[in-house]
């Protein structure tokens, strides 16, 4: 019987190395690729704003880690050249990313807390202020 358990005990303790090591795959893939492209796609990404809490939750060092892996997974999706539906497909290009933002918001809204929807609207006026991006920091700035 103990055997079984400690054999339970080091398959969970793998898999969650496991899930550790993909969350920073993803979450160096949102940093380098995020910007530039909700740069690019702006006008197109009706959901900005949700994506932008999402972002700033994932970030958020008070965010679980079971949470932050799930919104980095959401993030990256958006982020990766495929997807279900190719994002220049003008008008439906951006409905499946809209929706697994949308689901991440619904499962994990006691996550996305005020102070994120505040940096997103934030992070907003900025860029439609037509502001530039510092790459790296993941943060607009005005120049």
């Amino acid at each position: 019987m103990f055997g079984h358990a400690k054999s339970r005990n080091a398959e969970i303790a793998r898999g969650r190395a496991l899930i550790q090591r993909i969350d920073k795959v993803d979450e160096v893939r949102v940093e380098r690729r995020f910007w530039p492209k909700l740069r690019r796609s702006l006008a197109r990404v009706p959901f900005a704003d949700h994506l932008l809490s999402v972002w700033y939750a994932a970030r958020d060092p008070e965010t679980p880690t079971g949470a932050k892996g799930m919104m980095l997974a959401a993030l990256a999706y958006f982020v990766l050249p495929i997807d279900a539906i190719p994002d220049v497909l003008a008008g439906i290009g951006f409905t499946d990313d809209a929706a697994v933002i949308a689901a991440v918001v619904a499962t994990l809204s006691a996550h996305i807390r005020s102070r994120h929807r505040e940096a997103a609207r934030e992070a907003l006026t900025r860029l439609a202020g037509d502001c530039s991006l510092r790459p790296g920091t993941g943060s607009a700035t005005i120049p």
